[in-house]
């Protein structure tokens, strides 16, 4: 994975910084549009950090906005420019797929991810076999060549993981997560290795909430949180994914609400210390 940072995180922050200067010269997103000749939605889309800015629609909706302050101008059009480089993940092409493109460049620009898992072990903590398995049991009509490639971009996310300063990484998973059999007992074995491995480095704590945890609050769903260097870590988005799309939370009130949710987790978790006892003592049986 290449050291410079992805477009993603830039592309959202200049969305955002858009819709707060649209939003306080009051204007809906359709006159927007008219102004640079675009649609509403594809003003939302900028919004969104889910469209290719072009610097010149940039510039005219900075001054349809009023904004007048040249080091501010300069900092967005720069934002613009430079969202346009293409992502490393680029070269996997249909590998990546458009839905989870926005997920893959946050992960790769975030200083800190708190997921909770129910059902897998997290992509970046899988190894190739267990990654192949789920990749086939998911995609059955996949060609052996593009399971390959698939495996290879898991594997090239896992990068994050011994970057400088490391990611601060914290997932919990179900303790059902660790007992079924991905691949086969001999696959399994060596991920429950492999994890209880990357738990003892720098960066990466891991969690199993034990089936005597009853209902908790990992039941409503899978979720990861993560956050950013400039925010000092603080979670700032919620990535809630579907087996065919995914769903982005940024409101405050519901980052907090799922922050809320991954602490519960935490203290009704196993600690990391009996956790990996257990991941030992479960690999040692199969």
């Amino acid at each position: 994975m290449p050291s410079i940072p992805g477009p993603t995180v830039r592309r959202r922050r200049l969305g955002a910084e858009l819709r707060r200067l649209r939003e306080a010269s009051d204007l809906t997103v359709d006159q927007a549009g008219e102004h640079i000749h675009r649609s509403g939605p594809t003003i939302s889309r900028m919004e969104a950090g889910q469209f290719r800015f072009v610097p010149r629609n940039v510039a005219e909706l900075l001054d349809l906005y009023g904004l007048q302050d040249p080091d501010q101008r300069q900092a967005l059009l720069a934002l613009a420019k430079e969202s346009r480089r293409p992502a490393w993940w680029h070269s996997y092409g249909d590998a990546v797929p458009r839905w989870f493109q926005i997920y893959i460049g946050l992960e790769a620009e975030a200083s800190a991810i708190s997921t909770f898992e129910g059902l897998l072990v997290p992509g970046l903590l899988q190894t190739a076999d267990y990654a192949r398995a789920v990749i086939r049991a998911a995609s059955p009509s996949l060609s052996a060549t593009e399971v390959d490639r698939a495996v290879e971009l898991r594997l090239t996310r896992q990068q994050v993981l011994t970057t400088v300063p490391p990611l601060d990484f914290w997932a919990i998973v179900d303790e059902g997560v660790i007992h079924r059999h991905v691949g086969g007992a001999a696959v399994m074995r060596r991920q429950l290795e492999a994890l209880r491995s990357l738990s003892e480095q720098p960066g990466i704590t891991l969690q199993v909430v034990p089936y005597s945890a009853g209902a908790h609050a990992g039941m409503i769903s899978n979720f990861t949180l993560i956050g950013f260097a400039d925010t000092g870590g603080a979670p700032e988005t919620v990535y809630i994914e579907a087996p065919t799309g995914s769903l982005y939370l940024e409101k405050s009130t519901e980052v907090r609400r799922y922050e809320s949710w991954m602490n519960q987790l935490r203290g009704t978790a196993h600690n990391p210390d009996n956790t990996r006892s257990l991941l030992a003592a479960i690999a040692k049986d199969m």
